[in-house]
């Protein structure tokens, strides 16, 4: 008997989380009648009032993600139809189909939701249908950007940031990323303020994650486990809901995916020097800018050394004592693939940190320690709720230790997967390695935010489906296999 496919399944969760969760936050984080409301004047002179009226269930949705969501179903049906009719067809074209309407699902839940509530902001206030720090705080370190105001020495207290949510708004007083943020997305507000009049910093996320997808894609072989890819990436639970409200945890990720994208073609032509080497270095500049974006791309940095130094050329007949006499040459050759990632960083950060290396270390590092002097608060699904469940600390503001249990838990974890790394060095390991460090650091700090989990989940994706991708550095029982042979 044919079964559904493992692809046909997966996309059906997917699908059901989705509609949930965002049925759920606009609960969570919209008042019910303004959102009717402004959905209402929207549709003005579009979709007859009486429409509207029949659409309008408080205890669903609003009337046009309802539409979408009915449209993501139906797709959904034919893509059943078409996996139920996968003998009768031929395979390149099930796959082409199922492909569209993959594309179809996610443009429909994620880009369309989105672009609902970018129209619905745009009519009715700056501080409405955005998330405070990805969307509202990085347009206005544009505008400080434009009038030559540091945004790390300014605060946001007569802003829109200032009507955005209403206690612990302690982010009115820091900016807490990297200025890649702001500079990347500056010539966007530029030409978008030029053509139409306003701008939406969610104009870049969605080109970028756009574009996450499509570099991601070409990570994979298989037909299958490239469909699995894109759902899982697409529909991600929590990465897609920061799209659509505004986090920036899918800049990050873009960055990061088009590092792996260029280094993955860098090994592909490893027989041609000259373009292995060129897109070696472009793979470095992109992770800089993940580097120069948020501070938890950093934890990628280690991997990427030791993927570098994994795969370097080694002659099958080294022994021992010859290995470590290579040792200053092998450090040097992983100096020479890594600089373009070190000079990014320090270029786009430099002259920030030159201007006020003080306030710039209070709102990026500080700020999230707990050691500012207004901080960001202990929260989250982490280890800091046993501290809260204990009475340890007086309040959410305050500070209390937690480098010591994340040092407790990363140093190891760093351990084990430069190990792992070191016996199968391959692209997925090391982006496993990053994945699994960088949530046991996390777990163990102030602040497990949902965000960190989807982006987090997103990386495991890559990881997991680019196992098959191409080729990769020898692992060490290949090079166990030739010292053999030999």
């Amino acid at each position: 008997m044919l079964q559904p496919s493992g692809d046909t399944l997966l996309l059906f969760a997917l699908l059901i989380a989705r509609v949930r969760i965002d049925t759920l936050a606009e609960w969570a984080a919209i008042p019910t009648s303004m959102l009717h409301r402004d959905v209402a004047t929207l549709l003005n002179n579009v979709v007859p009032a009486q429409s509207l009226a029949l659409l309008s269930d408080r205890q669903t949705t609003d009337p046009v993600t309802l539409l979408l969501i009915s449209v993501a179903f139906g797709l959904f049906l034919i893509y059943l139809v078409v996996d139920w009719l996968r003998e009768c067809l031929w395979p390149r074209m099930i796959f082409r189909i199922k492909l569209a309407l993959v594309y179809l699902i996610v443009g429909i839940l994620v880009f369309g939701q989105a672009g609902l509530f970018i129209a619905l902001r745009h009519i009715s206030a700056p501080a409405a249908y955005a998330h405070d720090g990805g969307v509202i705080q990085t347009e206005i370190t544009i505008h400080y950007l434009l009038k030559g105001i540091n945004p790390y020495v300014a605060d946001y207290r007569s802003t829109p940031m200032a009507e955005w949510g209403t206690e612990y708004r302690t982010a009115l007083d820091h900016y807490p990323y990297l200025p890649w943020t702001f500079l990347f997305s500056t010539p966007f507000y530029l030409a978008s303020s030029t053509t139409i009049g306003w701008f939406d910093q969610r104009f870049v996320y969605l080109m970028l994650f756009a574009m996450t997808l499509a570099f991601s894609s070409h990570l994979v072989r298989s037909a299958e486990r490239k469909l699995s890819l894109l759902i899982v990436l697409g529909l991600n639970p929590i990465l897609a809901s920061d799209v659509i409200f505004g986090q920036n945890d899918s800049f990050v990720l873009f960055w990061i995916v088009l590092g792996v994208w260029l280094l993955y073609w860098a090994t592909a032509h490893n027989g041609n020097g000259r373009n292995s080497e060129l897109w070696r270095s472009l793979s470095m500049v992109a992770f800089g800018l993940a580097c120069a974006s948020k501070p938890t791309a950093w934890f990628l940095i280690p991997f990427l050394i030791g993927y570098q130094w994994c795969t370097l050329p080694s002659h099958p007949m080294d022994i021992v004592p010859r290995r470590i006499t290579r040792i200053p040459t092998n450090m040097w050759a992983v100096v020479r693939h890594l600089w373009p990632l070190a000079l990014t960083f320090i270029v786009i950060t430099g002259p920030w940190f030159v201007w006020q290396p003080a306030d710039m270390i209070e709102d990026v590092w500080h700020w999230s320690a707990g050691t500012a002097e207004t901080s960001y608060q202990i929260r989250g699904w982490g280890f800091s709720n046993f501290i809260l469940a204990l009475g340890l600390v007086p309040s959410r503001l305050a500070y209390w230790p937690f480098w010591i249990v994340e040092l407790v838990i990363a140093v190891p974890l760093l351990a084990v997967g430069l190990w792992r790394l070191r016996r199968n060095p391959r692209l997925a390991v090391a982006l496993q390695g990053y994945a699994i460090l960088l949530l046991g650091f996390l777990y163990g700090s102030r602040f497990l935010n949902e965000n960190y989990l989807g982006f987090l989940l997103a990386v495991f994706t890559v990881a997991f489906f680019m196992t098959d991708a191409g080729p990769s550095g020898p692992s060490l029982d290949d090079l166990h296999a030739v010292h053999r042979d030999a």
